[in-house]
């Protein structure tokens, strides 16, 4: 076993989400190209996948959340848009978050006042929402001092999504305390959002065909099948390089 494969929370399954940066339907295209490479990385490894919103899974397996958690951070795209009517290159930027499980009896710790929440709804339009008479059943709860939140359309019911959303979003909140060493939830008013900053990965697909990450100097010149989840040589040399904090 890897000795960055030792923290907390390594062995517990993940949550994944992906943020389209601007750039409208390139940048959109790239976000579910992004997610649908994870899907496809888990069930190569056996893991269960569980679509929690067009944006949002779940990945249930052993050590899910030790072997993905390095890669949250900005991932790049250079290509010939697709949806470029003059085929010129553009580029797209995508945030990659990962969340691992933490267990409930640890988020019943996290106390979030009423009036920090605000909570929207909205039709399910994904796996477990193709309600009949399409009743409000998407959920999406943002905390108000940080501007975080987390949304589900997974479930059937209203208040099932509002459960898994909230159980999101404390996940969120306790991630970033934990990073950075926050007791209480009123330490997070400094309007914390996703960190872009600098991009972990590039994927090259013209003018060349590469696929770098730019913390290990990893090279892949098969970038279809690493978006195809083959993923396994740019994990391990990431976790080989990281040892747990």
């Amino acid at each position: 076993m890897f000795n960055s494969l030792l923290d907390k929370y390594d062995k517990n399954s993940a949550n994944i989400s992906v943020f389209p940066g601007v750039g409208g339907d390139d940048a959109k295209d790239w976000a579910n190209m992004l997610l649908n490479m994870y899907i496809k990385y888990a069930q190569k490894r056996g893991w269960k996948v569980v679509q929690i919103d067009d944006r949002s899974i779940d990945i249930k397996g052993e050590y899910a959340y030790g072997n993905l958690k390095k890669e949250t951070g900005v991932h790049r795209l250079v290509r010939i848009s697709p949806f470029d009517s003059k085929k010129l290159r553009h580029t797209s930027f995508a945030l990659i978050e990962v969340l691992p499980d933490i267990p409930e009896i640890e988020l019943r710790n996290i106390i979030i006042p009423t009036e920090d929440l605000k909570m929207e709804l909205s039709n399910s339009s994904g796996p477990g929402g193709q309600n009949v008479n399409k009743r409000e059943t998407a959920v999406r709860i943002v905390h108000l001092p940080s501007g975080i939140a987390a949304a589900s359309q997974a479930e059937r019911s209203q208040s099932a999504n509002r459960e898994k959303a909230m159980i999101l979003l404390k996940a969120k909140l306790y991630k970033i305390m934990l990073d950075k060493q926050i007791s209480e939830i009123k330490g997070l008013r400094s309007q914390v959002k996703p960190e872009w900053g600098n991009q972990i990965r590039s994927y090259v697909l013209h003018p060349y065909q590469q696929v770098k990450d730019h913390r290990t100097n990893m090279v892949s010149h098969q970038p279809d099948k690493v978006l195809n989840g083959d993923l396994e040589k740019f994990i391990e040399a990431e976790l080989d390089t990281n040892p747990a904090k």
